[in-house]
């Protein structure tokens, strides 16, 4: 039983991960001198009628010959590259921040200090190389170009540290690099991981990261910017609205984010084969909202609450991926509070 005096009931710790959207840009493979903003498309089509029918409709040739004949008259944002070209540029930066062992809020003192010293014994222990290496390689990889990277002939990622007085490089061929695991250990990767971790095991220092990739989708493709959550459709009339910064199409910087923390290959099922999810993104409870699922649940005592409860008054769990799971999710950021009652 957790005594009362050891309860935080305001907990938060601020995200060490902070990308910027991604704006998207319309070149040529093999000459990217010339680019140009890519811009939203508003069309208006003419749909069938392909959803699930009544009973009494589908199983009444009449009535289903009158309900197909219904018009679905959609406007809809889309966004192509010209016929002219066949590259899309995705640019973002990233800023990987320290300070972990420290939270942005907490009303227990107590508690804070048992935190502050496993945190502090994990950094001198794993220094998040761990962390680092699974971080750099979704960057190396081009898992934030999201559905964009699927069919692409070619996709290549320059990673460029900006901090003053320790500039560098790396360029990656994204293709070479699995989205499925992170088994093929890479030097480039290993040396862009280790700038990460240094940060990430930092008291206040950071990283700050340009991100520049091109993906050879071909002539006049479709490209695909986040799509935008319309909260009260009444009041619009598309059916899809894309996102886009003053003109020019862009990806939610939370769904770079997104791609950038989906490392966790430590849950139960991922080695089942019959499991299809691969790694999943770093969440208190796996949860995976396209498939409906959580992947770690307090039942089975897998998810990060049940963890670091314990790991955090002195405790210790099983295995060191666990750790590194605890770790990732304060990476990510959150309010973590419980109830002192």
């Amino acid at each position: 039983m957790v005594k009362k005096e050891n309860v935080a009931s305001v907990l938060a710790f601020e995200k060490k991960l902070v990308p910027s959207d991604g704006y998207m840009y319309g070149t040529n493979w093999d000459n990217r001198t010339e680019e140009a903003p890519l811009r939203l498309i508003e069309k208006s089509v003419r749909g069938t009628i392909s959803n699930r029918l009544k009973a009494a409709t589908k199983n009444d040739p009449l009535k289903l010959n009158a309900e197909v004949e219904k018009p679905n008259l959609q406007t809809i944002d889309s966004c192509a590259l010209t016929p002219n070209q066949d590259t899309l540029k995705l640019h973002f930066t990233l800023k990987v921040l320290g300070g972990i062992a420290k939270p942005s809020a907490c009303n227990n003192a107590l508690f804070q200090q048992g935190y502050r010293d496993v945190a502090q014994g994990y950094i001198e222990r794993e220094g998040f190389k761990e962390l680092g290496y699974r971080y750099a390689s979704n960057l190396a990889n081009g898992r934030f170009l999201w559905r964009n990277r699927i069919g692409s002939e070619n996709v290549e990622v320059a990673v460029k540290a900006l901090n003053g007085g320790a500039e560098q490089a790396w360029l990656f061929n994204a293709m070479d690099f699995s989205i499925r695991d992170f088994e093929n250990r890479n030097q480039d990767i290993a040396s862009l991981g280790s700038r990460i971790a240094e940060a990430l095991a930092s008291e206040s220092d950071f990283l700050m990261l340009e991100i520049t990739c091109y993906a050879q989708i071909g002539k006049a493709q479709d490209v695909y910017p986040s799509e935008e959550l319309v909260l009260d459709k009444g009041k619009g009339n598309k059916s899809k609205i894309l996102y886009a910064v003053d003109g020019v199409a862009a990806i939610h910087s939370q769904k770079l984010g997104n791609a950038l923390r989906t490392i966790d290959t430590w849950y139960p099922e991922f080695d089942d084969p019959s499991s299809s999810a691969g790694p999943i993104a770093i969440e208190p409870y796996g949860a995976v909202t396209n498939l409906g699922k959580a992947y770690r649940t307090p039942k089975d005592k897998k998810d990060f609450f049940t963890f670091f409860d314990d790991w955090a008054r002195g405790g210790t769990l099983d295995c060191l991926e666990d750790e590194h799971y605890v770790m990732a999710v304060l990476v990510r950021g959150g309010v973590f509070g419980e109830s002192d009652k």
